[in-house]
C-alpha cells in the first residue's frame, strides 16, 4: 500500500490550491466567467483519476464509466484531501474575482 509522507501531503495541498486558483484567476480574466473553473474542476478531476483510454468511452461506455466510478470510489483519504484543496482554490479564485470587480477593477 502506498503511503504518503505528511510533508508531501502539505506540499500537494498547497500546490493544488495555488494551481487551480491561478488557473481559475486566468480563466476569469480571459473569459469573464466568474465561476468557470469551479464548474470545470470536476471534469479535470475525472481526467486526473481516469486510467482508461479515451476511446473506451466511445467503444464500451458502460465498462469505461464503471471503471472510472470504481477508481473514484477507491481514492484514498489523502487523494481526496488534495483534490478538495484544488476545488477550494477554484472557488477562491471566483470569490477573489467577485471582490476585485466589486472594488472597481473592471479588467477582472
Amino acid at each position: 500500500m502506498n503511503e504518503i509522507h505528511i510533508l508531501q501531503l502539505i506540499v500537494s495541498i498547497l500546490l493544488f490550491f495555488v494551481l487551480f486558483a491561478g488557473i481559475g484567476f486566468l480563466l476569469n480574466m480571459v473569459l469573464r466567467l466568474t465561476w468557470i473553473m469551479a464548474f470545470l474542476y470536476p471534469i479535470v478531476v475525472l481526467l486526473i483519476v481516469n486510467e482508461e483510454p479515451y476511446r473506451q468511452y466511445i467503444a464500451a461506455p458502460g465498462q469505461a464509466f464503471a471503471a472510472l466510478f470504481e477508481k473514484v470510489v477507491s481514492l484514498h483519504l489523502a487523494d481526496l484531501i488534495i483534490l478538495t484543496s484544488g476545488f477550494l482554490g477554484a472557488v477562491a479564485s471566483g470569490i477573489i474575482m467577485k471582490l476585485l470587480r466589486k472594488a472597481g477593477y473592471q479588467m477582472f
